[in-house]
């Protein structure tokens, strides 16, 4: 097998599980020690990977010694030259406890908190990773990049060796938010392409050994993609306004799921498509009459058939009262389908939102959430949920129909295809509603008789031409055609994307070998394409840390516009010696940004992302306007709110090396998540 060929089968889980693996816990050699500090910095310690074969001994020069599972991250708490080698004292933990010796060429230095992920492949080519820097650089500086690198790709998929291509991403998707895996990235920089900000990054990755077998692997050994595809099932969770303007387009979603529902049980997998049912509607302590402000009438987990849907949603009926104003809460709805939901056996995850009114903002009072469109699509990204938004732009709604779309635009938005999930529904159609929302019903149902005969479906985004159907700016009112077209090609696309990420939750994907390789985190024939996300991986102190900052930054905001505008920034440099950051830092007279005072922590310094906040200084903050400032703040008021939700998913904390505490455990913090 050639070496490309042999390391393009990539992350696996027995990677996660040699990291977080129970059965390695080092006796401690010493105690009540601090690691050593980065170069440079004042607060991060040094941290090292551990390679495949490292071994944990109680003194230095000692050959033999315990076996450590490979990318296992220690903390650095002593380098000692022996015998022309270099021996690193390491710990799982910050607090002091060493648990022994390993020799420094046995790791990899680790000196960001970046991990990355892979985007859905399913509409993207597998994306290379080369050995050098300068390849990427090389194909990025192209005329054409994509023409560039498409020779390389044509060799990769013939089985040819390309000494430049060290691995190549699998075609089945692992999905992170259910098994997590630790590429870390070791050197990161951005450049231009096109037009484009490209970050080139260099990450590490390991094998597991030939005789491991994983669970994942057991269960693959019995399980064939053809049967692991005729087990593919899928929910579709409808979160309808169900305010006093609704009455219409709540009936028409009866009749498409009762419509649906006969097709299913005619077609013989009724078993494996399911539809649940969330209503919302906005603050009942504003107006009690609307009796809730989101509700599940069907759960996809329990519902028996299309008679027991139609059941349970008897009760479903517009509000007898108007709402405290036009905008209501369906983030209320679409979290509420995050939470209450188990999405755990489902391959095919959607969620379609039907409103005719504009959203209630995180930091408005009526909001349930206190989260933004950003924070939401976030937390649907998280589980793999596509989220399809059908607005109803009805006359009523003339002036909220701008806002609106902008958000939903932003919350539908769907790394796996690249664009919103948004479509418009103008003057309110309920004809052209109910064509839209037929022919999305019969598209997830063909996806799933396809999958139950063991077929890839047709028209996915393997045979798809570039760009797919383009959905037009405006639909005009009973003229469907052009709608359900797009909402169908959108639908096939996400269909093979879930699809894709089910075929590797089930099958696994075998890990590469060990090696260091450097990307592009965009395609090259489409640099408008992400094909990696990065984490950025904080410990809960790290993560509380950032609240309280974040938590400054918002009562300086506040109170520097109720006294003068000017004295922001002074506000921030007091709320900084408060929360005993860096004197040297706070008494800087050449400080003039809010990200030279050391308020936010050092592992924020060298991302590769634009901060709202650190770049700001006293003459801009002067120089906006009152709603310019409030909408900065606004921004940041959501993200706090995340993070809370971040701090309270304890199914997400992970340990990187077995015996570290919990208080070292970390968070996958999205990259856009930070302030």
């Amino acid at each position: 097998m050639t070496r490309h060929r042999a390391a393009a089968i990539a992350i696996h889980s027995a990677v996660a599980l040699a990291v977080l693996g129970t059965a390695h816990r080092m006796p401690a050699f010493a105690q009540a020690r601090t690691p050593l500090l980065m170069d440079g910095k004042t607060s991060l310690y040094q941290r090292v990977l551990t390679r495949p074969g490292a071994q944990m001994s109680a003194q230095p020069s000692v050959a033999a010694g315990q076996p450590v599972p490979a990318l296992s991250q220690y903390y650095v708490y002593e380098r000692r030259p022996v015998d022309g080698a270099e021996w690193l004292a390491v710990g799982a933990g910050s607090r002091g406890t060493v648990d022994g010796w390993v020799r420094a060429e046995m790791t990899l230095p680790w000196k960001s908190q970046m991990a990355l992920v892979f985007t859905n492949p399913a509409a993207r080519a597998p994306t290379l990773l080369f050995e050098k820097r300068e390849t990427v650089l090389d194909l990025l500086k192209a005329p054409d990049p994509g023409a560039a690198a498409q020779p390389i790709r044509d060799a990769v998929a013939a089985g040819k060796p390309d000494p430049r291509v060290v691995s190549v991403e699998p075609s089945t998707y692992i999905d992170p938010a259910k098994q997590f895996y630790l590429l870390p990235i070791l050197e990161a920089q951005e450049v231009e392409s096109e037009g484009f900000r490209v970050r080139v990054l260099e990450v590490a990755s390991v094998t597991k050994k030939a005789d491991e077998r994983s669970p994942a692997d057991a269960k693959a050994a019995s399980n064939p993609q053809v049967g692991a595809l005729r087990t593919f099932s899928a929910a579709v969770v409808f979160v309808v306004d169900s305010t006093i303007s609704m009455g219409p387009y709540i009936e028409r979603t009866k009749q498409a799921v009762r419509r649906i529902y006969d097709t299913i049980e005619k077609s013989g997998v009724a078993g494996q498509v399911t539809f649940g049912l969330i209503a919302f509607r906005s603050n009942v302590t504003a107006v009690p009459g609307l009796e809730y402000v989101a509700k599940v009438f069907v759960d996809p987990n329990k519902v028996q058939g299309g008679q027991d849907f139609l059941k349970r949603v008897e009760g479903l009926a517009a509000a007898k009262v108007s709402s405290a104003k036009f905008d209501e809460d369906p983030y209320a709805g679409l979290m509420m389908a995050v939470n209450d939901i188990d999405w755990d056996r489902f391959g095919g995850r959607y969620l379609v939102l039907v409103t005719d009114a504009g959203a209630i903002a995180g930091d408005d009072k009526l909001s349930s959430t206190k989260l933004g469109a950003a924070e939401v699509r976030l937390e649907l990204e998280r589980l793999g949920i596509a989220l399809s938004v059908l607005h109803l732009k009805t006359p009523e709604g003339k002036s909220d129909h701008r806002a609106a779309e902008r958000d939903y635009n932003d919350v539908s938005l769907n790394s796996m295809v690249n664009k919103p999930l948004y479509y418009p529904v103008e003057a309110g159609s309920v004809e052209q509603f109910g064509a839209i929302i037929d022919k999305f019903g019969d598209d997830i149902v063909a996806q799933v008789q396809g999958a139950a005969k063991g077929q890839m479906v047709p028209g996915s985004a393997r045979a798809a031409k570039p760009g797919g159907v383009e959905k037009p700016s405006k639909v005009q009112s009973g003229t469907p055609t052009a709608s359900t077209t797009a909402i169908a090609e959108d639908t096939r696309l996400l269909g093979l994307a879930m699809q894709l990420a089910y075929l590797g939750r089930v099958q696994g994907t075998a890990a590469p070998p060990l090696f260091r390789a450097w990307l592009a985190d965009r395609d090259y024939a489409k640099l408008d394409q992400p094909t990696t996300e990065v984490r950025v991986l904080l410990t809960k102190n790290q993560l509380n840390d950032l609240a309280q900052v974040v938590e400054a930054i918002l009562k300086s905001g506040d109170q520097s516009q109720v006294t003068s505008t000017a004295d922001f920034f002074d506000l921030i440099r007091s709320a900084a010696a408060n929360l005993a950051r860096d004197p040297t830092a706070l008494n800087n007279p050449k400080a003039t940004k809010l990200g030279e005072l050391g308020l936010l922590g050092e592992y924020l310094n060298d991302l590769p992302y634009k901060s709202d906040v650190m770049g700001l200084n006293r003459e801009v903050w002067a120089a906006w306007s009152i709603t310019e400032q409030e909408e900065l703040l606004d921004k940041l008021r959501r993200k706090l709110r995340l993070y809370q939700v971040f701090n309270d998913d304890a199914d997400r904390w992970v340990k990187l090396t077995s015996n570290s505490d919990s208080g070292d455990a970390v968070y996958p913090v999205p990259l856009t998540a930070l302030p």
